[in-house]
């Protein structure tokens, strides 16, 4: 990706709820969803930083929570 990337892109979450983004117009993946937030890639990236506030898988955190 370079800084002249006008894409937009829209962002996924897992089933782990972990995220990342996708281009918009192509196929999600199997497993993944759209998360509900839509724009550039600073954007959208600026977004998970602000949501994902605990890296660890879905999985784990149930497990340490037990």
């Amino acid at each position: 990706m370079t800084q002249d990337d006008t894409r937009e892109y829209v962002v996924v979450r897992n089933g782990e709820e972990q995220f990342s983004i996708w281009p918009v117009g192509r196929e999600i993946p199997a497993g993944w969803v759209a998360a509900g937030k839509t724009g550039s890639r600073e954007e959208c990236l600026a977004h998970i930083d602000e949501v994902w506030t605990d890296m660890r898988p879905r999985s784990v955190r149930e497990f340490m929570a037990g």
